[in-house]
This record gives structure tokens, sequence and C-alpha cells, in this order.
């Protein structure tokens, strides 16, 4: 993976380049010149890194830092630095890449789908429950507070709903939990977390959840393997040294992270 620190002037391949582009001659006159009535040009948007000749615009940054908000581990906070946000923008895009070499079209979440994981969201999540998000004009009212839209969020748990489901085929077939992992489990890391006097489940009563809770490890070690690969394999140009992480800046293979 290549990672270039000095900032400069691209037009990457793809929509987000094309738009840039579009931007930059719509601000000129006939023939190509520059608009008598413009007295300078204006800084529209600009090109933060690229992932294999797709752009990564500030403005997208700026819109995962806002949609951190739906992530319900965060408690409502919008806390991700931009390197942080990057790193995820960078890897989201990398495998949404391979999604479309591979799996593109049994990839696609339904619309029942997505609507699903909005229903969560606007119950679950700590800042939506604050707000009321449940009825309209408080979902609404989240959405202007957060600098959201509706249309965005959906296109968002779309995005992460397909994510989801190329993880969930590609790594889990084919992995099985045995009876000794799951009772080992429930002995070692299950049990100990019960004070002495409480009320024990019966190791039949949670062994389902175990194994699935055993399942989902194994999937993640295995993605976090693959997705380690997928970016060292990749070609990723941050074009702003701000947005470098440490280990980025001084040459390491992996991407920002």
């Amino acid at each position: 993976m290549r990672k270039r620190s000095s900032i400069r002037l691209r037009i990457a391949l793809g929509p987000a380049g094309f738009w840039v582009l579009a931007a930059c001659l719509a601000a000129a006159g006939p023939a190509g010149g520059l608009a008598q009535t413009s007295p300078a040009p204006a800084v529209l948007d600009r090109v933060v890194a690229v992932v294999n000749n797709q752009a990564i615009l500030a403005s997208d940054l700026d819109e995962e830092m806002r949609l951190s908000v739906l992530d319900p581990s965060g408690g409502g906070k919008i806390d991700l630095t931009p390197q942080q946000a990057l790193d995820q923008l960078i890897s989201r895009t990398l495998i949404r890449q391979q999604i479309r070499e591979e799996d593109e079209q049994a990839a696609a979440p339904s619309q029942d789908e997505v609507q699903s994981r909005l229903a969560e969201i606007r119950r679950e999540v700590p800042a939506c429950i604050r707000q009321n998000c449940i009825t309209d004009a408080g979902w609404q009212a989240f959405l202007t507070a957060h600098g959201l839209t509706a249309r965005r969020v959906e296109a968002y748990l779309r995005h992460r709903l397909e994510i989801l489901g190329f993880i969930e085929r590609r790594f889990r077939q084919g992995i099985s939990i045995t009876p000794q992992e799951i009772e080992t489990y429930y002995k070692e890391t299950l049990l100990p977390q019960y004070a002495a006097g409480e009320a024990v489940p019966a190791l039949d009563k949670v062994a389902p959840r175990i194994e699935e809770i055993l399942l989902q490890k194994q999937v993640n070690t295995l993605f976090d393997d693959w997705l380690k690969n997928l970016r060292k394999q990749g070609d990723v140009e941050v074009l702003d040294p701000a947005l470098e992480t440490p280990e980025a800046a001084g040459g390491a293979g992996e991407g920002s992270k």
C-alpha cells in the first residue's frame, strides 16, 4: 500500500472526482475562460484520500463523523477523530469495492431490512431516545440537530447491512463450535461473572447464545486478517498529512487506522 503525504490537486476517477471537476468547470465562463463576475474561485470540496482510484472527499469525512451519532456503543456522542473517520471510510471503501467484484447483487439488503434497522436506531440509540425519535417530529428534529437527512441515514444503513451480509456469507461458512468449547466458555468466562449466591443459568439454557458468541469471535478474527491483507494490497493514498496516523506517517505498510 502506498501513502503520499503531499497535498495536491487530484481529480480522481469515479463520480466523486467527476463532481469536483464539474463544479470547477461550472465556474468557468465561455470558451473555458473565467467568468467576469467571479472575483475568485470558491473551494467547494477537496480530495483527502484516494482508494484504488476512488476519491474520499473532505465532505465525506465530515459526514462520517456526524453519522457516528447513530452508533449505539458511542452513547450518542460524536467522538470520532478525523483520523478515525478516514480509517473507517478507507476500510469501508475497500470492502465495498471487493463486494462489487465478488457478490454485488446478492449483497444488496432489502428495503425491509433497512427499515427494520432504522426502526431499531430510532428506538434504541441513546441520542434518539433523548429526542423521542420514535415520533416523526422527534426524528426530524434529531436529523436537523446533527446535520443529517433521512435519505443519507438510509444510504448509510444500507451500506452497513451490505457489508455485514457479505461478512456473514464469506467468513461464517465452515466454522463450527464444539460442545467442549461451549462448556469451557461457560465455566471459565460466564460463571465467574456471577456473584456468590446469584442464580446461575444452566448450561443448556445459555449454550445457543455462547455458541453465537464464539462463532462471532472466529468470524471477527478471520475478517480482521482479511481486511489487513486487503489494505496492504490496495492502492491507498492519504493526501493530507494531518489525517495520517503516526504509523502511516512513519511509512508503515498498513493504511491509516
